[in-house]
């Protein structure tokens, strides 16, 4: 660790003892003390932080693997989901398809012979895979029972100590599984090699087919048909106008034609991925239908798990190239088709033409001397054709501005796309902005509103205070006056019973009795044994002075209050608990207001 710059704190002399390193400190008193620096505390808490930031590490880590997990087995289930419904078409056209084949066979066997040797073919066929089921897949699963009997044999003697002499010689059972291994590799090269001649053999096909198509496609174009040259031309001059015509059109839809063909060819050729590879990516993307939700996630993430060496700019690359090599095929087959329509509308148009020009030609040989008729009639035969070949031409344009205009609408809409998640991400972020912009403005609000709220408290408690302190001064200086009653009252009373005792006294004094010796007064009858007797007894007394004082209000005191008066009235007629009474009877005052401290401000805001 590099030794911190004091800048002008410590003088330039070096200090090599790091024992010496002092940190300076100051307390409360300003005096500046030394203290040394503890590096091994230090050190301690470091390695305490390490740890925790580590293990924080460690939590973030698991949860993004978590996560990760959790998003593969969606995409997983997603896959599966696409896999079973492709499986199950797959599986359906199979099943039609072999239904079909057997239909087709059972009608065409009783027709003809050919079908018997497709028969014949298709049982020999199945005798060649019994046949190869029995001696290739029946000796693994055999070898394959042998081995799980030897292996739990195996166990159950290790697992006893028991040394006995094995069934199965172990160098008997590598033999035997080097010989089945042998015997799989040579049936393997073989299937290798006649699936590589199969291929070959299809390859084969396919360029004939190839050239075949290519061979139609030309004569298509470019010969003539034959119903045109079996019409019967009144006029040789019509006759080469409508052929001369005719190989116009052709030539300009080959002329198309040929110009997709180039740019397939080219787009074809820039592909520098292998017909295996081609071939993953076109079935891969073909499961998954057009009308599902996150498609191109979905292909892309399984075209990543079948093409491992392929990385995802690659496969958008090629996607790109893709869509527009199937658009340009889209396109050429709606150049033929479109091709085939006019050649067709072409043929009626010169039947329409022809047959026009016979009749006029019958009308010449019936009407000899109508001549300036028959060229009037040529002249509007051209004019149609001419006219025809306008709408050829202009019909042509328009096709090519449709395409032109599609393919500008794909590039528009992916355009828009781009501009439209632009878009929505600037909104969002203008919503953040402006969420944390209302967010602070109503944090300032509300201080606004505590500050106010708190300079009314504090308004009100000073207030209070000044009440508070006018009923403390006036509560002690009640305290005090009653302090001064009480004591005259006390020394009042002190002195009332000094007076008392001394009349007590002096009265004891007067009434003070000397007895006499009086021995007949010692067995006479008391009073109180009189009494019981009955001897002298006078009238019951009766008691009227009550027991003890009381201290409170008297009846007459608690019927002037107004509000009892009020009450009982209201009680006596039914109406004490009605609105009406409960609005009055707080608003009567009683007799005597309360004092002023004995005001309570707790409920008053």
């Amino acid at each position: 660790m590099c030794e911190p710059d004091h800048g002008t704190l410590f003088t330039p002399q070096r200090i090599s003892d790091v024992e010496n390193l002092v940190t300076s400190m100051k307390n409360g008193l300003c005096i500046q003390k030394c203290k040394p620096i503890d590096y091994k505390h230090l050190y301690e808490l470091a390695a305490i932080e390490k740890i925790a930031s580590a293990k924080i590490q460690l939590k973030i880590k698991k949860t993004e693997q978590i996560s990760k997990n959790n998003k593969e087995q969606m995409l997983l289930k997603q896959h599966r989901q696409v896999w079973w419904q492709e499986h199950k078409r797959l599986s359906e056209n199979r099943e039609k398809a072999e239904a079909e084949v057997k239909i087709v066979l059972d009608e065409g066997s009783h027709k003809y012979d050919f079908f018997l040797d497709i028969r014949d073919l298709e049982q020999k066929l199945s005798k060649e895979w019994d046949a190869y089921q029995t001696n290739t897949v029946a000796p693994i699963w055999q070898l394959r029972e042998n081995l799980k009997l030897w292996i739990s044999e195996m166990q159950h003697y290790l697992s006893e100590d028991i040394c006995l002499k094995y069934k199965f010689n172990p160098v008997d059972m590598l033999q035997q599984i080097e010989f089945v291994k042998k015997q799989q590799e040579e049936i393997l090269e073989f299937l290798n090699l006649e699936s590589l001649t199969v291929e070959r053999e299809l390859e084969a096909y396919k360029r004939k087919a190839l050239v075949r198509s290519s061979e139609e496609k030309t004569k298509l174009f470019h010969e003539v048909p034959s119903a045109l040259l079996s019409l019967e031309f009144p006029y040789p001059d019509l006759k080469n106008l409508i052929i001369k015509e005719y190989c116009k059109l052709a030539n300009e839809y080959w002329s198309k034609l040929q110009e997709v063909d180039q740019q397939l060819k080219v787009i074809y050729r820039n592909i520098e991925w292998k017909e295996e590879d081609q071939w993953v990516f076109q079935t891969v993307i073909n499961q998954y239908p057009s009308d599902l939700q996150r498609r191109r996630t979905l292909y892309l993430d399984a075209l990543q798990r079948y093409l491992p060496h392929k990385s995802r700019h690659d496969l958008v690359i090629h996607e790109r190239a893709w869509d527009h090599y199937n658009f340009l095929r889209n396109q050429h087959r709606v150049l033929i088709l479109n091709w085939i329509q006019a050649r067709k509308a072409f043929l009626l148009k010169a039947v329409m033409a022809v047959a026009e020009a016979s009749a006029a030609q019958e009308e010449e040989v019936a009407s000899a001397n109508n001549k300036q008729k028959q060229q009037e009639i040529c002249a509007d035969l051209k004019a149609k054709v001419l006219q025809w070949r306008a709408q050829q031409e202009e019909a042509a344009k328009l096709e090519a501005a449709i395409a032109a205009r599609r393919k500008e609408k794909e590039d528009e809409k992916e355009r828009l796309r781009k501009e439209q998640e632009m878009i929505r991400r600037a909104q969002e972020k203008e919503k953040v902005k402006k969420y944390w912009a209302e967010k602070q403005l109503k944090w300032q609000e509300q201080e606004e509103k505590d500050l106010q709220r708190m300079k009314g408290l504090r308004k009100l408690m000073a207030k209070q205070a000044i009440k508070d302190r006018e009923r403390v001064m006036f509560r002690q200086a009640l305290l005090d006056k009653r302090f001064l009653e009480k004591k005259e009252q006390a020394l009042q009373e002190a002195r009332e019973e000094e007076e008392k005792e001394k009349c007590l006294e002096a009265l004891r004094q007067k009434v003070s009795v000397v007895a006499k010796l009086d021995p007949a007064r010692v067995v006479a009858d008391t009073v109180a044994s009189k009494a019981r007797m009955g001897i002298g007894t006078k009238e019951e007394f009766v008691l009227q002075k009550p027991l003890f004082k009381l201290h409170t209000f008297s009846e007459e005191q608690i019927i002037s209050d107004p509000r009892i008066r009020v009450e009982l009235a209201l009680r006596e007629a039914g109406l004490h608990k009605t609105l009406y009474a409960k609005e009055i009877l707080p608003k009567i005052p009683p007799l005597k207001l309360p004092r002023r401290d004995m005001e309570s401000t707790a409920f008053k805001r």
